[in-house]
């Protein structure tokens, strides 16, 4: 199996390298929207370095009955709760709009619970007319990436753009037409998983990403 490029030491890494590919955005008044829980520890990196404000938005997968690791849709936090859904994975797997609904109202609940711990409140924060990076640790089937994506054009940024350190080819070109600027450092093939192209891929905390955003927002601007 040939593969087309080395993984990141970690995610620490992996947002440094962003920023620099982001440069153009230091000292503007974009915010960095980070997805957590890993998305927190890049998205750190990025607003830091980029001396940019920094918060969290929270997609959540729909999984397919019985099978959690299964995505069959995707919705976030804010806006108007936009559905993001795959069509032809509920008409296979015969999912009904009662299922859907259900998992909608759960995962919306696991949003705000993010929310309230991480943020203490689950107001959006204000992008309206700004622009807005989103940031993750990778991209794999894109859903809940377009769910974010959605809900911060919902509140009326000026202008969206996806950062990721890695993602497969495929999904990534399909994210490009929903952002005005699209920035993935690497796209290998064959892609297996975001995890593998990371050397330290431990599990974020929630508590770490309440560190991480308490220690953004205390730093001077």
């Amino acid at each position: 199996m040939r593969f087309t490029c080395e993984p990141f030491e970690n995610r620490n890494e992996a947002g440094a390298l962003l920023a620099q590919a982001l440069e153009h955005y230091k000292g503007t008044d974009t915010i960095v929207l980070a997805i957590p829980r890993g998305g927190v520890v890049v998205g750190y990196e990025v607003a830091t370095k980029l001396n940019l404000e920094l918060d969290v938005i929270v997609p959540r997968k729909i999984p397919a009955p019985g099978q959690e690791e299964l995505a069959i849709g995707a919705i976030a936090s804010w806006g108007n709760h936009d559905i993001i859904l795959d069509e032809q994975a509920i008409r296979f797997l015969g999912v009904s709009e009662e299922y859907i609904r259900r998992q909608t109202e759960v995962q919306l609940a696991e949003v705000n619970r993010r929310l309230l711990a991480y943020r203490g409140t689950n107001e959006p924060p204000d992008v309206k007319d700004r622009s807005v990076i989103l940031v993750d640790d990778g991209v794999a089937t894109g859903y809940t990436t377009r769910a974010a994506i959605i809900a911060i054009k919902s509140l009326g940024a000026s202008r969206v753009v996806l950062a990721v350190p890695v993602g497969p080819p495929d999904s990534i070109e399909e994210l490009r037409p929903y952002v005005d600027e699209l920035v993935c450092l690497r796209t290998p093939t064959p892609f297996l998983a975001v995890g593998y192209w990371y050397r330290d891929f431990r599990q974020t905390t929630d508590a770490e990403v309440i560190d991480l955003l308490e220690k953004a927002r205390s730093a001077p601007k």
